[in-house]
C-alpha cells in the first residue's frame, strides 16, 4: 500500500532565514486544468488531478536584498526579461504583501525542463519559488497555504507542492473573493497498490506559438465544446479518484486518455482553432493504440503542446519507451515515476 502522507512541507532544521533554496518537480495533469473563472486569482473552472514526476526538477534560491531598489532575477544563469520577469516580480509583490516586508529579492532559478513546451515548467518553477520565497520572507510552511500561494504564480504549481498524485480543488464560485481564494488549493490523493510510470516523448521542446493562457481564454470564450467537456471532466475526476483508491491503473489510464483528448477537441473547436497536436503527435498516439492491441497497458495524455506522455506500469516502461522512439525517431524519450513534493534545501541561514 502506497499513499501520499498528510500535507506537510519537507523542511530541514535550519535557523531563521534571509535566504532560502527550494526544489520542486513538474506535474502532469491526468484530469486536466483548462480554463479559469478568475484570471487575477488563478481560480480554475474545474477540479484537476495530476502526477508529480521524479524528473526535470527546478531549483530556486531567493535571497532578500534590503538595500536594493528592485528585484533581480536570473534564469538558468541569464537575466530574466519580459513576461517571465514580470510574472516573478508580481509574485514576489504578493509574498511581500502577505509577509508585511518590503525588501526586494535576488532570485536565481535553474530549470531542467524545456520551457513553454507543454511539460509543466511553470508548475515546478512557481512551486519552487513559492516555497523558497515564503521561507525567505518568513511566511509559514503550511503546505495547504503554500499550495494556494503557488497557484497565484501558475495554477498547476499548486499541485507540485505534493508528491505522487494531487487533486487541485477549483473551489467555491460563490462568496467573496477572499473566500474563493481560500477554497482553491491542492492536496494529495491516496494511490493504493500502484507502481506507475509516465513515459514522455519530447516531440518539440521549443516555445509554443500560442501560450497556454491565450489558448485557455480563447477556448473558454469561443469553443462550443468547452462547457460539455467541463461537465464531463467532473465525472472523469470522480472516476479517477476511485480508480486510484482501488489501485486500478487501467481505470486511471482510460480516464486520463479520454479527458486529454476531449480537452484537445475543445481547442480544435475554438474560433479560430487552437491546434497543439503535430503530425508526430498523431503518430505517437497511434503507437499507443498499437501497444494496447499488443496487450501492453498504455494510455496517452497531452497538455498544451505537441508532446505526448504515456501512462503505464513501471514494468512496461522500457517497452513503451522503445515503441515511442520507434514512432518518433530522434526525439528524446524520458521515463518518469511518481516524484516528491516541493521541499526546502538546507544551507541558507542568516
Amino acid at each position: 500500500m502506497r499513499s501520499e502522507p498528510s500535507p506537510q512541507l519537507v523542511r530541514p532544521q535550519v535557523p531563521d532565514r534571509t535566504a532560502a533554496t527550494a526544489v520542486a518537480h513538474p506535474n502532469i495533469a491526468l484530469v486536466k486544468y483548462w480554463g479559469k473563472r478568475d484570471e487575477q486569482l488563478f481560480l480554475p473552472r474545474t477540479d484537476s488531478l495530476s502526477m508529480t514526476l521524479d524528473i526535470f526538477p527546478t531549483t530556486t534560491r531567493v535571497r532578500l536584498a534590503p538595500r536594493a531598489d528592485r528585484d533581480t532575477v536570473t534564469f538558468n544563469g541569464r537575466p530574466a526579461t519580459g513576461e517571465a520577469l514580470r510574472r516573478i516580480v508580481a509574485f514576489l509583490e504578493l509574498v511581500r504583501e502577505r509577509a508585511g516586508r518590503a525588501h526586494r529579492a535576488v532570485v536565481d532559478t535553474a530549470n531542467t525542463v524545456p520551457t513553454g513546451a507543454g511539460l509543466a515548467s511553470s508548475a515546478s518553477g512557481f512551486a519552487a519559488l513559492a516555497v523558497a520565497a515564503a521561507a525567505a520572507y518568513g511566511l509559514g510552511d503550511d503546505a495547504t497555504a503554500l499550495s494556494r500561494l503557488a497557484r497565484r504564480g501558475s495554477g498547476s504549481a499548486s499541485r507540485s507542492l505534493f508528491g505522487g498524485f494531487a487533486l487541485w480543488h477549483a473551489g467555491s464560485s460563490t462568496g467573496t473573493a477572499a473566500q474563493a481564494d481560500l477554497s482553491s488549493y491542492a492536496e494529495p490523493v491516496p494511490w493504493a497498490g500502484l507502481d506507475p510510470a509516465l513515459v514522455v516523448a519530447v516531440l518539440d521542446a521549443g516555445p509554443k506559438a500560442v501560450s497556454s493562457r491565450a489558448a485557455m481564454r480563447r477556448t473558454v470564450d469561443t469553443s462550443p465544446l468547452y462547457e460539455p467537456w467541463a461537465r464531463s471532466s467532473g465525472e472523469d475526476l470522480r472516476d479517477m479518484v476511485a480508480a486510484l483508491r482501488r489501485g486500478d491503473l487501467d481505470g486511471v489510464g482510460e480516464v486520463a486518455e479520454r479527458n486529454a483528448l476531449g480537452m484537445h477537441a475543445t481547442m480544435l473547436a475554438a474560433r479560430p482553432a487552437v491546434r497543439y497536436m503535430a503530425p508526430a503527435s498523431l503518430t505517437v498516439l497511434d503507437s499507443v493504440l498499437q501497444l494496447r492491441r499488443d496487450g501492453i497497458g498504455a494510455w496517452a495524455t497531452m497538455d498544451a503542446g505537441p508532446n505526448v506522455k504515456v501512462l503505464c506500469r513501471r514494468a512496461d516502461a522500457g517497452k513503451v519507451a522503445a515503441a515511442l522512439r520507434g514512432a518518433a525517431p530522434g526525439c528524446p524519450v524520458h521515463i518518469a515515476g511518481p516524484g516528491p513534493g516541493a521541499r526546502l534545501l538546507a544551507g541558507d541561514g542568516r
